[in-house]
């Protein structure tokens, strides 16, 4: 999770375990339908990274009343090149669940699929990139037709690490929403280093 090694909403350890297959976070299993590729695992590694550490995410946190979290985020646009190359190299790999946040069987702790649930090609379970990023994690994430350029769209990942953009993103929409007449909002974009990774 090296983009956030400077301003973290994460430690080194929730980093490490973004990276394994079935990790602590959540005991989830990336390959409930088979191994799944390494270029598919690739963007939910960055998918996971973003959202546990990312400090940019204040204007689309939301209160929620689950057992297992009190937060969740909301509809952050995602950039259409972020989207469209996350879908891209999942489409052949293979899922049963269009949400991935509910529905699994957890009878042995990790994720499996629920009786009555083939595993089917994920691009034939999300027929565009638009549905599978804004069903796989039920909204979390919202595809935008903006690009990266556009100083509109949240990046789930960089080239040089320089999370500046999204900094950038964050705050417009914090002004937007309000966020000068919000301190929770403001602070979370304000107060961002909490943690220093030192590992990746």
């Amino acid at each position: 999770c090296s983009p956030w090694k400077d301003k973290s909403c994460c430690t080194a350890n929730t980093s490490h375990a973004a990276h394994t297959d079935v990790s602590y976070l959540y005991n989830f299993n990336w390959d409930h339908c088979g191994i799944m590729s390494d270029l598919c695992k690739t963007h939910f590694i960055h998918d996971t990274c973003f959202y546990e550490c990312s400090p940019n995410l204040g204007p689309w946190i939301v209160q929620v009343d689950q057992t297992w979290r009190k937060e969740r985020i909301v509809d952050v646009p995602l950039c259409k090149e972020d989207c469209e190359s996350w879908y891209n190299d999942c489409q052949n790999d293979f899922t049963c669940m269009d949400n991935w946040h509910i529905g699994w069987d957890w009878s042995t702790k990790i994720n499996r699929c629920p009786q009555g649930k083939p595993c089917r090609r994920l691009g034939d379970v999300f027929p565009s990139a638009k549905d599978f990023c804004e069903k796989v994690w039920s909204n979390s994430y919202k595809f935008t037709d903006y690009e990266r350029s556009s100083g509109r769209c949240m990046r789930l990942t960089f080239d040089n690490d320089d999370v500046t953009p999204n900094v950038k993103v964050a705050e417009y929409y914090a002004e937007l929403k309000g966020g000068a007449h919000n301190p929770r909002l403001a602070l979370t974009i304000i107060l961002a280093p909490v943690f220093t990774l030192w590992t990746v």
